[in-house]
């Protein structure tokens, strides 16, 4: 039982798949004491736009509004895909890569999704390579804060496959691997993911802080 034990924590994110996926890397991790919830359970709480040019500066901008407006600790992280032939785009503007679409997160991440593949549909196989990088940080009400960073190098296919992940799972290949992240269980895709390996380094910081 860490320290945290009973303490309330706000997942700055709205993103339904994105909750779920941290509070269960959360849990292994060693925070499964905590009560984690999103910024959904605050109607007060800002939208805040990602307007800064690396993953953690827009982690940061939104973990800094949740806790100030929350008077809670915030975790927040910002995540994308780097396309080694598209010069590391879609990069920060990933959830948003075809513009900001009404509706619901699935919808967008399918219309993302189409169009990166549309624009490296004529690169050969061997120039495919990708990341997945994330940023994630936890910010308390005090100003103190924490961050850290997590990747996976990988390709892209030429078709989605799977659907047990989100955002550009389907056509991502860990390299080592001839699976997509989105055929993965969700074990097997938090012990290699970006998400995962950043939001561990985090909660093993938190656990240190609190021991």
């Amino acid at each position: 039982m860490s320290g945290l034990a009973g303490r309330r924590v706000v997942l700055a994110t709205r993103n339904a798949h994105k909750i779920v996926e941290l509070k269960r890397i959360l849990a292994v991790a060693g925070l499964g004491d905590v009560e984690l919830v999103g910024v959904g359970e605050y109607p007060g709480a800002p939208e805040v736009a990602e307007t800064e040019h690396t993953f953690e500066g827009n982690a940061f901008l939104k973990a800094r509004a949740v806790a100030r407006a929350t008077g809670e600790i915030a975790i927040a992280d910002d995540s994308g895909l780097a396309v080694d032939a598209l010069s590391g785009m879609p990069g920060v503007l990933s959830a948003r890569w075809s513009g900001d679409l009404e509706g619901p997160d699935a919808d967008r991440d399918v219309v993302n999704l189409r169009l990166v593949l549309a624009q490296v549909a004529d690169v050969p196989d061997e120039r495919r390579g990708a990341a997945f990088v994330c940023a994630a940080v936890a910010v308390f009400p005090s100003g103190e804060e924490l961050v850290a960073h997590g990747r996976v190098t990988g390709s892209l296919t030429r078709a989605p496959r799977g659907s047990n992940g989100f955002g550009y799972d389907p056509i991502f290949v860990p390299s080592g691997y001839d699976r997509t992240t989105a055929q993965m269980s969700a074990g097997e895709k938090d012990a290699i993911s970006h998400r995962g390996k950043a939001f561990r380094a985090l909660a093993d910081m938190l656990v240190a802080k609190f021991a």
